[in-house]
């Protein structure tokens, strides 16, 4: 790719710093500007975390008193069920803070992947087609998806597990310094120190692995993706066992990058386990040389095992909890790092909407490289005035193609202007530009949705009866009243199960309800056989009747009568002129025109009437 054009993410970040600007990132999705109601909702989960976490640190010691009470050989029976009710109700205030905490923080996390994954999906329609030919959609897709999911993950272990740790650990150790002495806190504190500390290490070290896992998986999906959308050509070429067999290669690598990951997460849950019975045997064993001593009570010696329990159980998910926190800032990163692509062809500050008056296409002088290794278009210059019909024809890698997409702004020129009506493309909105230009392509890809949404996309605010008044000018509509379900038929994938002739009647209906006051045609019948091609022709008539057409054709019998013909060769225009013109000067249009009579085997010109380029004749009729 030339230096002149960047479209890929600028390169990964890591380490710590990179997670933090990750997470700052986020922040602003987590208090949104001007949403009160979520910024409320922020602090009221803030309040019933440490509440919940308050009131599970008091459970323990209703507990300590109700053993001590039923342990004293005058007790009371109104004590200890006191206190075991206290400590029921204890219990139940403790799960209903969480779930208020949950129920507070919900729509918060889940507006902020709402935004983020919308702004990711923007962003995207934004970059340049450059971008979207240099990636892989399947690659694309899980990065969103993944990203969103860590959104989700992200906030849950940070603020539901991790942040309530902290506080219900702190809380604890004093709580243990207070009643008894420093050491059971300095162990406790010492052990659970050690916890996360090996667990953060060896978590770490395993990442590398994990990684080569998620990057195997990726793989092996964007591999299946692209070869189930691509299921009619494995099937032409009889590979079916050429694509198990990438497909096994993707698995293979999974395969040993998860058994590796697997090894070393069974190496830190061993070594967590360790730790977790040490401390909490050493602590155990303070305690029970306390009760021994008489220093402490049996109701002691509970309250201490079960403050250790109730603080070491979260701890025993802290690997899994670290990796996923990892995984997700990784996945978020890789989201966030779309979002820093910059768009090649945006709008210039203060651009205007494009204003068509007559429909005036001018290509001034114009040059364009892809890359600075592969030559384009050279000073291509053409004036179509409005209400005409200009064709484009060469032989294949000329440069016709990539006429259109200049003209709808996917790319910008290096050389030259493009106007419109007097204005240069560049300066005006892509927006209003696309809306002002309809193309029906050679490739109608339609979505896999119903006929009528495909023809509504032209215009999604139009009523039913126009989208069947568009279909009607495509002669497509009997076609679909025939069929069982009607404009809510389903096309398929891609279109697919429609035919050739019959996406290319979608697609000019479509491109009827645009309304546009331009046209461009991209060999938009050189796939189809001769009866079909004449129907659509008839189609392509009715719509370009007194609106600008630019024609890009291979076959030449399409635009015998257009007004004039461009002759493109290497990037540049060799001829012009009209068909018998052309011929008569017996250069390159002239020897592509008798290659195709003798490829088809025609003695004689077509009847212009079964042309594209006929439009202007139906004009003048």
């Amino acid at each position: 790719m030339s230096p002149r054009h960047p479209s890929a993410p600028p390169p990964a970040p890591s380490g710590d710093n990179a997670d933090w600007r990750t997470i700052r990132s986020l922040l602003p999705y987590l208090w949104p500007a001007g949403r009160v109601d979520l910024k409320v909702r922020v602090v009221l989960a803030c309040i019933f975390v440490l509440a919940a976490k308050v009131t599970t640190v008091y459970v323990p010691l209703f507990y300590k008193q109700a053993v001590d009470a039923l342990t004293t050989p005058t007790a009371v029976m109104v004590v200890p069920v006191f206190m075991v009710v206290a400590y029921g109700v204890a219990r139940m205030v403790q799960a209903a803070l969480q779930e208020l905490r949950e129920t507070m923080f919900t729509k918060v996390a889940q507006h902020a992947m709402h935004q983020v994954g919308l702004e990711t999906f923007r962003h995207l329609h934004r970059l340049s087609l450059r971008f979207h030919l240099d990636r892989q959609t399947g690659g694309l897709s899980r990065a969103i998806e993944r990203g969103t999911l860590g959104i989700e993950n992200l906030l849950h272990y940070m603020l539901f597990q991790i942040v309530p740790t902290l506080i219900e650990m702190g809380l604890v150790c004093a709580i243990l310094w207070n009643l008894y002495d420093a050491w059971f806190a300095v162990v406790t504190f010492g052990t659970i120190s050690l916890y996360v500390v090996f667990t953060f290490a060896v978590t770490q070290w395993r990442i590398k692995y994990r990684q080569h896992m998620v990057d195997a998986e990726t793989e092996a999906n964007t591999k299946a993706v692209d070869s189930l959308l691509n299921y009619e050509t494995v099937k032409y070429f009889g590979n079916e066992a050429h694509e198990a067999r990438r497909f096994d290669k993707s698995l293979e690598r999974y395969e040993k990058a998860a058994v590796i990951s697997g090894n070393t997460l069974s190496f830190l849950n061993w070594g967590q386990g360790t730790l977790i019975a040490a401390g909490l045997t050493a602590v155990m064993l303070m305690a029970a040389y306390g009760v021994a001593g008489g220093r402490m009570t049996v109701g002691d010696f509970v309250l201490v095992n079960a403050y250790l329990i109730q603080l070491y159980l979260p701890l025993n998910f802290l690997g899994m909890v670290y990796r996923n926190l990892r995984q997700s800032l990784i996945d978020m990163r890789a989201m966030f790092r779309l979002l820093q692509v910059n768009a090649e062809i945006e709008d210039e500050p203060g651009a205007q909407p494009l204003a068509v008056s007559g429909g005036r296409l001018e290509f001034d002088a114009v040059s364009f490289d892809y890359d600075l290794r592969r030559t384009i278009l050279r000073d291509v210059t053409f004036d179509v005035p409005p209400g005409h019909t200009f064709a484009i024809v060469g032989p294949s890698g000329a440069g016709k193609s990539t006429i259109s997409r200049l003209l709808f702004r996917f790319y910008d020129i290096d050389k030259g202007a493009i106007r419109i009506d007097g204005q240069d493309i560049r300066k005006v909105t892509q927006a209003s530009l696309r809306a002002a230009i309809g193309i029906v392509p050679q490739d109608t890809v339609l979505f896999n949705d119903t006929i009528y949404y495909n023809i509504a996309y032209g215009r999604p605010e139009a009523p039913p009866s126009e989208v069947e008044a568009a279909a009607r000018m495509a002669r497509i509509h009997d076609f679909i009243m025939r069929l069982p379900d009607g404009y809510q038929s389903q096309v398929g994938e891609r279109g697919l199960k429609l035919s050739g002739g019959e996406r290319q009647r979608v697609a000019i209906a479509r491109t009827i309800l645009k309304r546009p006051r331009l046209l461009l045609f991209d060999e938009a019948t050189s796939a189809l056989d001769t009866q079909t091609e004449k129907e659509i022709q008839e189609s392509l008539r009715t719509i370009s009747r007194d609106v600008t057409t630019l024609v890009i054709a291979h076959r030449l019998s399409t635009v015998v009568d257009a007004d004039q013909i461009l002759v493109l060769d290497r990037g540049r225009i060799v001829e012009r002129g009209k068909h018998r013109e052309l011929l008569a000067q017996g250069g390159v249009y002239a020897a592509m025109w008798m290659r195709q009579l003798e490829t088809r085997g025609e003695a004689e010109e077509p009847r212009p009437a079964e042309t594209v380029a006929a439009i202007n004749a139906g004009n003048a009729e």
